[in-house]
C-alpha cells in the first residue's frame, strides 16, 4: 500500500485541544490494514474460473455467464450511484448499444468475437454526447432523462428491418464455433469482461480522480468550492459505465444467439442493478459483487416459485433499505476492518496514538477536500 507521510503542529492537528507535541508525523495510508492476500486471492480466482471450462458442466458455465453480466452491470451502476450521485435508470441503452454493434458488425462478416472491444468502444463514444443531454439534469430528472434516452434507442432499431425489426434476430457467424467451444469462447468473453470492468472502476478510485469522486459523492458543493473538476468526473464515470454495460451487452448478445430490443432495451436490467447493490453495498467495491451473486442465487433458487419470486426478492429488497441501508459488504467491514479493494484514505499518527486518541480520519472512510480532521476515543 502507498503511504506518503506529512509533518503537522500537533495542535493544529488535534484541533487545539493542547499541544502533545511540538510536531507530529501524519501518514496517510490506503487502508486500516494492508492486505496483501487479497491480490493474490483476486488471481487465484480468476485462474479458477478461467480454468472452469475443462472440468465443470455445460449449464453451470451457461449460469455463470448470467452472473458475471450481472456483476459487470451492478458494478458499472453503482460507479454512477455510489460515487457520483448519478442514479441511472437508462443504463440498458448501453448494453444495447454493445448488443447491436454486435449484431450489425456480424452481419458485415465481422468474428462476433472481435468486435467486443470495438463496442465497448462505441458505446462510450455514443455516452458523450448523451452525457451533454442528461447532465443538464439532476435527480430524478436525470433518471427519467437517462430511461427516456433508452427507450427513443429501443424504438429507433426496432425500425430496421435489416437488425431484426421489434421481433430482433440472430447474430450470424456463430454457427462455425460449435456448441461446446462457442459456450467456453463467451464463457471467457463474459470472465474477461467482467474482471476488467471491476478492475477498471478500482484504478479509477485509487487514482487522482477517485479522490474527487469520493468527495463529490458525500458533498458536490464543497468539492466545487475547493476547485475539482466535478464535471469533468462525472463524465469520466459516465463513460466508463456506458463502456462496461456494453461490454455485458456484447456477452450477452452471443450468448443467447440472437439480438432483440425488448430484451436488450428492457428496464429490468436496471432493476437488476439496483437490487444487487441495495443488497451488497452503495459505493464500495466489494459490495455489487456480493450483492450480484446473492441475486444469482435467489434467481436460481427461486424462480420456479412464480409470484413468491417477485414477493421475496422484493421482501428482502425493502429489508435492507430499512435496516441494513450499507448492505451486507458494509454491515462486515463494520465489525471486521477488512478491505478487499482498498479506495479510502485513512490518517494515522503516532503522537495521537499514544495518548489514547483515535487514529484521525478524513471524512468518513475517504479523504473529503472539504473536510476537517476530527478525532473520536478508542474503544
Amino acid at each position: 500500500m502507498s503511504a506518503r507521510a506529512v509533518t503537522l503542529g500537533a495542535r493544529g492537528a488535534l484541533g487545539g485541544r493542547g499541544a502533545l507535541e511540538p510536531e507530529a508525523a501524519i501518514v496517510v495510508t490506503r487502508s486500516h490494514r494492508p492486505a496483501p492476500w487479497a491480490g493474490a486471492l483476486g488471481i487465484a480466482g480468476l485462474v479458477l474460473l478461467a480454468a472452469l471450462p475443462l472440468f465443470a458442466s455445460q449449464g453451470f458455465l451457461s449460469d455463470l455467464v448470467n452472473l458475471f453480466i450481472l456483476v459487470c452491470i451492478a458494478t458499472m451502476w453503482n460507479a454512477l450511484a455510489g460515487y457520483v450521485g448519478l442514479v441511472s435508470v437508462g443504463q440498458q441503452l448501453y448494453i444495447g448499444a454493445g448488443a447491436y454493434t454486435v449484431l450489425y458488425l456480424a452481419q458485415h462478416g465481422w468474428d462476433p468475437f472481435a468486435t467486443i472491444p470495438i463496442a465497448v468502444v462505441g458505446s462510450a463514444v455514443l455516452a458523450l454526447p448523451a452525457s451533454w443531454l442528461v447532465f443538464r439534469l439532476s435527480g430524478a430528472y436525470f433518471a427519467i432523462a437517462s430511461w427516456v434516452l433508452a427507450q427513443v434507442a429501443a424504438l429507433f432499431v426496432a425500425r430496421f428491418g435489416s437488425l431484426g425489426g421489434g421481433t430482433g434476430t440472430a447474430v450470424p457467424g456463430l454457427d462455425g464455433f460449435g456448441p461446446v467451444n462457442l459456450l467456453h469462447y463467451y464463457y471467457w468473453s463474459g470472465l474477461g469482461v467482467t474482471a476488467l470492468s471491476v478492475l477498471g472502476v478500482y484504478l479509477l478510485l485509487r487514482s487522482r480522480m477517485g479522490l474527487v469522486l469520493t468527495a463529490v459523492r458525500d458533498n458536490e458543493v464543497g468539492a466545487r468550492s475547493v476547485g475539482s473538476q466535478v464535471m469533468r468526473a462525472k463524465r469520466a464515470v459516465y463513460l466508463l459505465a456506458a463502456a462496461g454495460c456494453a461490454g455485458a451487452g456484447t456477452v450477452l448478445a452471443i450468448s443467447q444467439l440472437s439480438v432483440e430490443p425488448g430484451n436488450v432495451f428492457n428496464v429490468q436490467w436496471t432493476a437488476y442493478m439496483i437490487f444487487a447493490v441495495l443488497i451488497g453495498g452503495l459505493g464500495t467495491v466489494e459490495g455489487p459483487i456480493i450483492g450480484a451473486v446473492i441475486f444469482f442465487v435467489l434467481q436460481q433458487t427461486l424462480a420456479n416459485y412464480n409470484a413468491w419470486y417477485l414477493i421475496i426478492l422484493g421482501s428482502v429488497a425493502m429489508a435492507m433499505a430499512i435496516w441494513a441501508r450499507q448492505g451486507l459488504w458494509g454491515l462486515l467491514i463494520s465489525k471486521v476492518p477488512i478491505r478487499l479493494f482498498p479506495v479510502g484514505y485513512y490518517v494515522h499518527t503516532s503522537a495521537v496514538e499514544r495518548h489514547g486518541l483515535a487514529r484521525l480520519t478524513l471524512g468518513r472512510t475517504n479523504v473529503r477536500p472539504s473536510a476537517s480532521i476530527n478525532q473520536s476515543k478508542e474503544p
